[in-house]
């Protein structure tokens, strides 16, 4: 904790000494005895943690946190109920962009579930706000999906391997 604060000052960064914690994140068999917290953390919107790998090695995965999973959700909902009223193209444009900067950031490896997460209530939430623009009635299940073929939402995908 002394070193900390001079490594980040070289990069003009300070640490916020009521947030900052050092805390202990060592790999599950290698415990101390009487150790009973998880070994997780939260850091720049990824929530850290231990897990067995395929080959059953102990490797840190990372996750969206769920704050930040929840508040990417609520946005997108807010956005679209906003700007309902803009034309299906502009509409169509920015909300992909919207999705395909969420997927660049947290597009890391074993985050896959979490990204399939907002996929899937970002195609709800278009769906939803589409049904309303109009007293005539939903936008039935078929007829979206029609429409999403013609104008396909940006898919989850790995970009970084860290």
């Amino acid at each position: 904790m002394e070193i900390l604060p001079k490594r980040f000052g070289r990069f003009g960064l300070t640490i916020h000494p009521d947030k900052t914690v050092l805390e202990a994140f060592r790999n599950p068999d290698r415990k101390l005895k009487g150790e009973v917290r998880n070994g997780t953390f939260d850091f720049v919107g990824f929530t850290h943690y231990w897990a067995k790998s395929r080959k059953g090695n102990w490797v840190i995965k990372r996750k969206t946190v769920g704050k930040r999973l929840r508040r990417t959700i609520k946005s997108l909902w807010i956005w679209c109920r906003n700007n309902r009223h803009m034309p299906g193209k502009e509409q169509y444009q920015i909300f992909c962009s919207k999705l395909r900067g969420h997927f660049q950031y947290y597009g890391v490896r074993c985050n896959m579930r979490s990204m399939e997460k907002v996929y899937e209530q970002a195609k709800r939430t278009w769906r939803y706000w589409l049904s309303r623009r109009s007293h005539t009635g939903k936008v039935i299940w078929e007829k979206y999906e029609l429409f999403l073929k013609r104008n396909p939402l940006p898919l989850p995908r790995i970009i970084h391997t860290v």
